[in-house]
């Protein structure tokens, strides 16, 4: 396909002229092939256009890596941003710090080791010969403290498991059992990237959209730039965006925190249950909602502005779809009794809209009561939250179809080339220069984890439920999921989940063991999530041209100190603070929204059991049809593409991402999604198609100034304010305003603030 004259993104983004060698003129038929042959290594870069207008294709291998000031600030990083990150993890409003604040703090510290710090050479001569200062402070080190930052920005999903049993069920787990399976969940994904490297970083077609804003801010750190008359360089214009973020984020994050959901259509029809229900951005629909704060904006689904506008506008349709046209009719028409309970939550119920009482259904060897379930009820979910597992239903095998069809081919073929030298893109040949890590250290890895996963479940079971067989079941779905999953967010940047159909299958294999399906939920998904994030580090370490054997040692050494420090972290807050994870208790912000939706699943797939939800024992079981629907779209599109091969649009159509962009509610509120489609398209669509030049020079570096300007405000507003219990009380603190958004509006349901429905 001839490369488009319109600036607006393609998929697969090749171009079939990369590679080819164009006719030469009648000058260069005159040189040499040797200065041939150079100067097209020069002028070759990756067929990615977002790639080729970002990343250089330039290296020097004589740069020093392994430096004391790398070590010294990597690890510094890494514990400084583990701690921060699991300290706000089980507050109301997680503040997720990002590795780009590590990144950009880093440098005056890196500059100020190289000038001061003695570069006096110790052992001269021998093999141990080593100094302090080997020189300038330079990009490769910088990159790999980065690296390091990584693993403490990349939360632990394995805390999960820790909260719920020792917060919410209030039973025994160990701190070493806590580390085990810390450890192991980290650790696993490591074996299952190792094995992917080749699919999965070294194509070109495999661009990894998140890693530009970091590549761009690294260029903008440490590149000289000459400034044209009347415009700004980028590092000027990073410290412009930066102090504009710091400075705005002390009203949304403290003065007038309602910027963080402006739900409008709640002040006009403030006695209005109707209303609300479609207008709040935290608690309904969130028609018209906006939230002119960052965070808001990014918390969930990532900074819009790394997000390329094909992967933005299937978001955009599959949150419209659910939430405007799939869940209001289905809550009017009173589909599963959804009256009784409200539009958008993910609490538990009663059949009358009552919150349910879990404590009452779990025995003394904290198994399911069966006699205690059939005395208390069946338990319900609000419509919202019940079809929000279909869309994950179909979101699976939306996945698994569509990346046989669309990209079945392009695995086959690089599976035939991968040990050949064709097929490579620049950066791929720049890299070959450098010792590549072998395959059976991977695979070591992996084997070692694994026996060790297996030991920690069938000693300390009475901790962990999980038999041995349930850990190589949740390995082997594992290993399947990866390459798809994984092709899917280095094209798009979005990632499908995989949790409900690992909660799925143990629940129905092996029901009543809550935390048998929390540790398959974490074997099975979050080794695959963990696998994820370390391809796209090594495909940061790819475009920077950072020594593949120094990317795997400070990868391990990161996974290690990160995996200590969070969990370090969680145990002593849940050690310390009486009423954490407690939504009841009054002017409490330690509420921890994502561990009471993991609780939530691990009382619906583990100790209840699928079957008894959405099986034949259950209300829900037509949510199962979800699957074939799944299965069935990607089938649609694939033949509308071969029906209508001149409609590039259709191509870019990706269904795992519509009908799972919604994967992230709850926690995720309408809010979130409606800003961040706003300034997608601004961004991905308006700039990139008719400002290309700004695009270009600024977008990466404004998403990176305006998450570290959010990072820095918001722990310095912790530590000044927070932690002294400093608060302004006024309506504009008021989140959302829109108290009646969670009413039930059935005829005759009680709930406590409510108006009852006659």
């Amino acid at each position: 396909m001839e490369e488009e004259s319109t600036h607006e993104i393609q998929t697969p983004l090749l171009s079939k002229q990369y590679g080819s060698n164009a006719a030469t003129s009648s000058s260069q038929a005159t040189k040499s092939l040797s200065e041939i042959n150079e100067m097209e290594e020069h002028e070759e870069n990756s067929p990615v256009e977002q790639v080729a207008l970002t990343v250089s294709t330039a290296d020097d291998p004589s740069l020093p890596v392994l430096t004391f000031r790398m070590w010294v600030l990597g690890t510094l990083s890494c514990v400084l941003l583990s701690f921060l990150n699991q300290f706000f993890w089980y507050r109301t409003e997680p503040l997720t710090i990002t590795a780009i604040s590590a990144q950009i703090a880093v440098v005056p510290l890196g500059q100020l080791m190289a000038a001061k710090i003695t570069d006096r050479v110790f052992f001269k001569g021998t093999r141990w010969e080593f100094t302090l200062n080997p020189g300038p402070f330079n990009v490769k080190e910088h990159v790999l403290i980065t690296i390091f930052a990584n693993s403490g920005a990349g939360s632990v999903y394995a805390i999960h498991i820790v909260t719920v049993v020792k917060v919410f069920y209030k039973k025994h787990i160990t701190f070493f059992v806590s580390l085990l399976v810390v450890f192991t969940t980290q650790v696993l994904g490591f074996g299952w990237a190792g094995i992917f490297r080749r699919y999965l970083v070294e194509p070109a077609a495999m661009w990894w959209p998140a890693n530009l804003v970091q590549v761009s801010l690294f260029r903008a750190l440490h590149e000289k730039e000459n400034r044209s008359k009347g415009s700004v360089t980028r590092t000027q214009f990073f410290v412009i965006a930066f102090i504009c973020s710091f400075a705005y984020y002390v009203f949304p994050g403290y003065l007038f925190e309602m910027l963080t959901s402006l739900s409008w259509i709640c002040w006009i029809f403030p006695k209005s249950v109707l209303a609300q229900q479609l207008g709040s951005g935290l608690y309904g629909l969130g028609i018209g909602a906006l939230g002119i704060d960052w965070s808001t904006i990014s918390s969930y689904l990532g900074s819009p502005l790394a997000s390329p506008w094909f992967a933005t506008a299937n978001v955009a349709a599959g949150f419209v779809f659910l939430m405007y046209v799939l869940i209001p009719i289905c809550y009017w028409l009173n589909v599963y009794h959804a009256k009784t309970f409200p539009i958008f939550s993910d609490e538990l119920f009663t059949s009358t809209g009552q919150e349910y009482n879990i404590s009452a259904i779990i025995d003394s060897k904290f198994h399911l009561d069966i006699a205690a379930y059939e005395r208390e009820g069946r338990l319900y979910l609000s419509t919202f939250f019940a079809v929000s597992y279909g869309v994950g239903f179909a979101a699976l095998t939306a996945t698994i179809v569509h990346v046989a069809l669309f990209h079945g081919s392009e695995i086959w073929e690089q599976s035939k080339a991968s040990f050949q030298e064709k097929g490579m893109d620049v950066h791929t040949k720049l890299m070959r220069k450098y010792k590549q890590v072998p395959e059976w250290w991977f695979v070591c890895i992996l084997l070692i984890t694994i026996a060790a996963t297996i030991f920690a479940c069938e000693y300390y079971n009475d901790q962990l439920q999980l038999p041995w067989w349930g850990v190589l079941l949740a390995c082997a779905i594992a290993i399947v999921f990866t390459l798809p999953i994984g092709i899917i967010t280095a094209i798009t940047n979005q990632t499908p989940g995989l949790n409900i159909i690992t909660e799925y299958i143990i629940g129905y294999i092996y029901p009543g063991y809550p935390v048998a399906n929390m540790c398959f939920k974490v074997y099975g998904y979050i080794s695959m999530t963990q696998a994820i994030t370390f391809l796209q580090d090594f495909k940061l370490g790819h475009y920077m041209k950072i020594p593949p054997r120094t990317m795997f040692m400070a990868q391990i050494v990161g996974t290690v100190i990160a995996c200590l420090v969070y969990l370090g972290t969680a145990w002593w807050l849940m050690e310390t603070i009486s009423d954490i994870c407690d939504t009841t208790a009054s002017n409490s912000v330690w509420t921890c929204p994502s561990d009471t939706v993991f609780y939530d699943a691990s009382v619906i797939w583990g100790l209840i059991g699928p079957r008894r939800i959405f099986g034949d024992l259950g209300t829900y079981e037509a949510i199962n049809w979800f699957f074939l629907a799944g299965a069935i779209a990607p089938v649609l599109v694939w033949l509308a593409s071969k029906a209508f091969p001149d409609q590039e649009w259709i191509r870019l159509i990706n269904m795992p991402v519509l009908i799972g962009a919604t994967g992230m509610m709850p926690p995720a509120t309408a809010v979130n999604y409606t800003t961040w489609i706003i300034v997608g398209f601004l961004s991905g669509f308006v700039v990139y198609r008719y400002r290309p030049d700004l695009w270009r020079r600024y977008n990466y570096v404004l998403s990176g100034a305006l998450d570290a300007g959010l990072a820095f405000m918001g722990v310095l507003i912790y530590f000044c304010l927070g932690l002294e219990g400093i608060s302004v009380d006024w309506w504009g603190n008021n989140l959302d305003g829109c108290p009646y958004a969670s009413c039930p509006t059935a005829e005759g349901v009680v709930v406590e603030g409510c108006p009852v429905f006659t």
